[in-house]
C-alpha cells in the first residue's frame, strides 16, 4: 500500500496533473461534531484560536488552510442553531493580527452571545496579546493559564521602507498621483511630516477603539489603565494584578468554570467542531483543515516575513 501511494505520488508530480485528493479534510469538508468528555444533554462548546488573526487563508507545502476568520465564524454560525449548547470556551494562543480580523472575531462573539444567551469563557495558552486579547474582552470570564503572556493593548502599523537602500544603489521610483497624500506609507519614499500626522492620527483611532472596549468590559482603574496603556505584556500574575484576567487555571478548570456559569453540571458534554475525528481526543487537540495537492505545491512564506503591511492589534516578538 505504501509503495502504491508513493508511486502515485511520483506520477503526479511528473506529470503535473492536479486531481483532486481528498486524503485529508479541507474548508469545504462539513464540520462534524466531535464529544472530547462528559455526557448528558447540556453542551459547552470548545472553539481553539490558534495562530496570527487573519481573514486570508494560509497556504502550506501540500495543502491550504481556511482563515482564522472564516473557522470560528462557521463555527459560531452552527452552535447558534443547537439550543443544548450552554456554555461556550474559547482557546486562545495568539498574539493578535489585523486590526480588522480581530473586530470581527469580536462582534462574532458578542453576537453569539446576544443570539443564544450563552456563557463564554476564555481560557489563554502561551500567548493571548493584542488581538488575542482584544477578542476575549466579551468573555464573562477570562482565565489565563499560569505561564500565559498577555496584554499589548495597542496598534502597530507596518511597512516596509527602502528609501536608503535606493539612495545607495543610485535607483529612484518616479510616481505620478492625484493628491499629495496618493503616495503616503510608500516604502520608496520617507514619509512627509504631514504623512506622518495622517498615519499617527489613525494609530490613535484604532488605539482608542481597543481601549474603549477595554473599559467597557473590564473594571480597571485609571491609574491601571495608565500601565496597561503604554501596550506592555504582562504574565498571567501580572496581569490578574492588573484587572485584565479574572482567573489562574488550566482548560479544565475553564470548562468547569464555563459549566458553572451555565448552571449546568460540571461532567456535561464537552464538543468540538471538526472535520475528521481523531483517536484518542482531547481538550488540547487544534482543529485543523488542509487540502491535499501534491502537483501543486506551495510554500507559505508567512512565517519567514514580517506580517503585511497595514494596521495590526499584534505583539510583534511571538509572530511566527
Amino acid at each position: 500500500m505504501k509503495k502504491l501511494f508513493i508511486f502515485i505520488l511520483l506520477s503526479v508530480l511528473l506529470c503535473g496533473c492536479q486531481p483532486k485528493m481528498n486524503l485529508f479534510p479541507d474548508g469545504t469538508d462539513p464540520l462534524l461534531e466531535q464529544t472530547l468528555q462528559g455526557e448528558g444533554p447540556d453542551k459547552v462548546l470548545v472553539i481553539t484560536v490558534a495562530g496570527t488573526i487573519s481573514d486570508e487563508g494560509k497556504r502550506g507545502l501540500f495543502g491550504t488552510e481556511p482563515s482564522i476568520v472564516q473557522e470560528v465564524s462557521s463555527r459560531l454560525k452552527l452552535a447558534e442553531k443547537d439550543v443544548s449548547i450552554k456554555a461556550l470556551v474559547i482557546k486562545i494562543n495568539s498574539p493578535g493580527g489585523t486590526v480588522t480580523a480581530s473586530d470581527i472575531l469580536y462582534n462574532e462573539i458578542m453576537l453569539f452571545k446576544e443570539k443564544t444567551g450563552a456563557k463564554v469563557v476564555v481560557s489563554m495558552m502561551d500567548i493571548a496579546a493584542s488581538g488575542g486579547y482584544y477578542i476575549s474582552l466579551p468573555a464573562d470570564t477570562i482565565m489565563a493559564h499560569p505561564t500565559t503572556l498577555t496584554g499589548s493593548i495597542g496598534v502597530i502599523f507596518i511597512r516596509p521602507k527602502i528609501d536608503g537602500l535606493m539612495d545607495k544603489i543610485g535607483i529612484s521610483v518616479e510616481v505620478s498621483k492625484s493628491g499629495r497624500n496618493k503616495d503616503m506609507g510608500f516604502p520608496f519614499k520617507p514619509d512627509t511630516v504631514e504623512q506622518k500626522q495622517i498615519i499617527d492620527e489613525i494609530i490613535k483611532n484604532y488605539a482608542n477603539r481597543f481601549q474603549a472596549l477595554v473599559k467597557k468590559h473590564r473594571s480597571i482603574s485609571d491609574k491601571k489603565l495608565q500601565k496597561i496603556f503604554t501596550a506592555q505584556v504582562f504574565s498571567a500574575e501580572g496581569a490578574k494584578k492588573a484587572g485584565l484576567i479574572d482567573n489562574l487555571g488550566y482548560l479544565t478548570d475553564a470548562v468547569e468554570k464555563a459549566c458553572e456559569l451555565a448552571g449546568i453540571p460540571k461532567n456535561s458534554k464537552v464538543i468540538a467542531y471538526k472535520r475528521k475525528s481523531y483517536p484518542n481526543d482531547t481538550l488540547y487537540n487544534s482543529a485543523s483543515s488542509k487540502v491535499f495537492n501534491p502537483a501543486l505545491i506551495n510554500i507559505d512564506t508567512g512565517n519567514l516575513l514580517p506580517p503585511s503591511a497595514g494596521f495590526h492589534y499584534l505583539w510583534m516578538p511571538a509572530v511566527h
